[in-house]
C-alpha cells in the first residue's frame, strides 16, 4: 500500500513506510482505538498482557457488544504456524474464564469500581432491558504489519468452521517533516472471499479421432449418424476427457442437447439427455418444466432408453437399427426446436 498526502499546491507527497514495532506502537494504538479491532463492532478492552494458566500472555483481551470475549494477538516475528497456534491457545484459555474472573481482570486493568456488567452496558449504550451473557463465545483477532497468505488461508478456514477470526494488517508511514500516518485493513473478516482459484493439472481432452477409435461395433454406427446430424444447422461439439456435449449455438449461449460417452468412461458407451441438469433446456432457457417433462415422456415411450435419474440414457451395448437411431435423432430435433423457441435466459 502507498500513502500520499495532498500538499497545498495540489501535488502529492508520498509517505515512506516505517518498520512497525508491534509491541511499542501497534498494541498501544489498538488499546486506545478499540473501534479498529473488529470490523462489525466496538470492543471494550478489559486487559493487556493478561497472564494465562500456561504462563503466556494475551496481548489484549476485550469484550464485544454481545458479551463475547475477544482475544487480540499481535503477530511479531513468529512463523505463521506459531502465530495461529498461540491465538488458538489464548482462545482456549479465555473460554474457561468465569464472569468473576473477567470482572477481576477488568478491575485490575481499568481501576473501575463499577461492575463489569454496568460498565459494559454504558460503554455500548445498551438499554437496561438488554441482558448480556458474558463469554458465550470467543473471537480471535490477529493483527500485524503483514498477514501472510498462510495465516489468511487458515483464518478463512477457521471462520468457515464457525470460529470467528479477524485478521488486521497495519502499516506505519512517515515523512521527513515528522508527520506520521497509520493505515489499517481488515484482510480476513465477515466478507470471506476465495483465497485464489484452485489449480490442478487437467486430464487430456478427447479428440474426435480418439473418441471414434474407442468405439465398438454397437456404438460406432450410432455416433456416426449423430455426428452427421451435428454437422448441420449451427450445432457444435465440445470435447471433455471422457466424451462430448452436442450443443445448440444460440446468439448468447450454448445449450446442450445431449452428452455422449466412450466405452471406457464411468457411464459406458452411451448417450444421455440434458433436459434438467446444468447446461440443458431448463437451466439455460426459459422453457417451463412441463415442456421438459413432455419431451422426457415422449422419448421414454419409445422403449429405446433407460432411466438415469431424471434424465434418460441410450445404452449402446447392442446393435441399433437405422430406424431406431432415426427416432432418437428426430427427438433431438424436437428438443432443439424447443431450445430455439424459448431462447436463452443468460
Amino acid at each position: 500500500m502507498r500513502l500520499q498526502s495532498i500538499e497545498s499546491d495540489g501535488t502529492f507527497k508520498e509517505f515512506a513506510r516505517i518498520d512497525l514495532d508491534a509491541e511499542r506502537i501497534l498494541e498501544r494504538w489498538l488499546e486506545h482505538n478499540p473501534d479498529a479491532i473488529l470490523e462489525d463492532s466496538r470492543v471494550l478492552v478489559i486487559g493487556r498482557q493478561v497472564r494465562t494458566n500456561l504462563d503466556t500472555r494475551i496481548d489484549l483481551l476485550g469484550i464485544d457488544a454481545h458479551g463475547d470475549v475477544v482475544v487480540v494477538e499481535l503477530k511479531r516475528d513468529r512463523t505463521p504456524r506459531d502465530t495461529l497456534a498461540q491465538a488458538l491457545e489464548y482462545a482456549s484459555y479465555a473460554e474457561a474464564l468465569s464472569v468473576e474472573q473477567l470482572e477481576d481482570i477488568f478491575q485490575r486493568y481499568s481501576g473501575e469500581e463499577a461492575p463489569l456488567a454496568d460498565f459494559h452496558r454504558s460503554y455500548f449504550s445498551l438499554n437496561s432491558e438488554e441482558a448480556v451473557s458474558f463469554n458465550k463465545s470467543q473471537r480471535i483477532v490477529i493483527a500485524g504489519q503483514t498477514i501472510t497468505r498462510e495465516v489468511r488461508q487458515t483464518a478463512v478456514f477457521l471462520r468457515r468452521k464457525g470460529i470467528p477470526v479477524t485478521c488486521l494488517e497495519f502499516g506505519l508511514f512517515g515523512t521527513g517533516a515528522g508527520q506520521r500516518a497509520l493505515s489499517s485493513e481488515v484482510v480476513v473478516g465477515e466478507d470471506i472471499s476465495p483465497t485464489g482459484g484452485p489449480e490442478t493439472d487437467s486430464l487430456p481432452r478427447l479428440s474426435q479421432a480418439d473418441f471414434f477409435g474407442s468405439l465398438d461395433e454397437n456404438g460406432r454406427p450410432f455416433f456416426e449418424r449423430l455426428f452427421e446430424f451435428a454437422a448441420t444447422q449451427g450445432r457444435s461439439v465440445q470435447w471433455g476427457t471422457n466424451g462430448f456435449s452436442l450443443n445448440v449455438d444460440l446468439v448468447d449461449a450454448h445449450v446442450a442437447l445431449c452428452f455422449g460417452y466412450r466405452p471406457a468412461s464411468a457411464f459406458g458407451q452411451s448417450l444421455y439427455t440434458v433436459l434438467y441438469r446444468k447446461g440443458g433446456l431448463l437451466r439455460k432457457t426459459a422453457a417451463p418444466t412441463a415442456v421438459a417433462d413432455g419431451l422426457a415422456k415422449k422419448l421414454g415411450e419409445t422403449g429405446l432408453v433407460a432411466s438415469a435419474g431424471k434424465e434418460l440414457k441410450c445404452v449402446l451395448n447392442r446393435p441399433w437399427t437405422s430406424e431406431q437411431i432415426g427416432v432418437v435423432l428426430s427427438w433431438l430435433q424436437e428438443l432443439e426446436d424447443a431450445i430455439r423457441e424459448y431462447g436463452s435466459v443468460e
